[in-house]
């Protein structure tokens, strides 16, 4: 499950024209979803020239309606580290650092592909928590239901639809919200278990030398606003620019909303801000 498949490795290629170096942005989702969650929001990124990339965790690269009949069984165990590697791998494949963007537990791996030193800057859309933070009381409380499922850590699991809609798409209209649970696929267990203890999570901010974006939802019922300004407050002890912004009236799924593309609006700004831009002929590759 670790390896870069062959998809992966024609889309690197395809990020990596011949003439002027042009700068991918790697989208990385988050639990329970596939890369098609990022069907609308990577438009921006397109339109302002990116090359666009989603590969899929390993074992989630497949047609939704088989990966919901029949899960690879592998999947359960599945940890932070080893999609955090799986993406390294991709990055490693660029000619260029890419501009990560990440959403969720997406979002986590962002910041820990940072602090590899991977990576030309990154943005971490209401990311779960690494080690050390301690959740606040909305937060805690959708990890506990999340969380505790009978099935344990090890094992594959869904989201079940009222968590799904109070806690994960709760401002998101309910036509809407079964759209996307229709499309959801199952989750490993052992992320859970590592988010709730801090295996697998650790990261040392003084180590990030690329800057880092962090954007909480403002109506987050899973990773509450308070949690994502707690990572921001460790992160500045970063050398590098770090930067916590609040998209005001949108869940936790911000990247479904009417909203989203303002958010990705804001994303591509704050990249050139720091000198992220689509072409990037004459960049080093100091951070490969």
């Amino acid at each position: 499950m670790g390896q870069v498949t062959l998809a992966d490795a024609r889309t690197a290629e395809a990020a990596n024209p011949q003439g002027p170096k042009q700068r991918a942005v790697l989208f990385i989702h988050g639990a329970w979803l596939t890369p098609a969650c990022w069907d609308e929001f990577r438009q921006p990124f397109d339109a302002a020239g990116f090359a666009t990339l989603a590969p899929a965790w390993p074992g989630l690269d497949g047609p939704v309606e088989d990966l919901r009949a029949a899960s690879d069984p592998r999947l359960g165990a599945l940890s932070i580290n080893e999609i955090t590697d799986h993406y390294a791998r991709i990055v490693a494949a660029l000619d260029t650092p890419p501009l990560l963007v990440g959403h969720s537990f997406g979002g986590l791996v962002v910041q820990l592909l940072l602090a590899r030193g991977l990576g030309a800057a990154g943005a971490a859309l209401a990311p779960a928590p690494f080690a050390g933070l301690w959740p606040d009381p909305v937060s805690l409380g959708s990890a506990i239901l999340v969380g505790l499922d009978w099935r344990g850590w090890n094992q594959p699991y869904d989201i079940a639809r009222d968590v799904f809609d109070t806690r994960v798409a709760n401002t998101l209209p309910p036509r809407r919200r079964g759209e996307i649970y229709d499309s959801t696929v199952p989750s490993p267990g052992r992320l859970y278990g590592e988010a709730a203890t801090g295996l697998g999570t650790f990261l040392w901010p003084p180590a990030r030398q690329a800057p880092l974006l962090l954007i909480a939802a403002g109506e987050d019922r899973l990773i509450a606003p308070a949690l994502v300004f707690n990572a921001w407050q460790w992160q500045t002890l970063a050398p590098a620019r770090t930067d916590y912004d609040l998209a005001e009236g949108v869940c936790h799924l911000l990247i479904f909303e009417q909203k989203g593309k303002e958010v990705a609006t804001r994303v591509i700004a704050w990249a050139r801000e720091n000198g992220v831009t689509p072409q990037a002929a004459n960049e080093s590759t100091a951070f490969r």
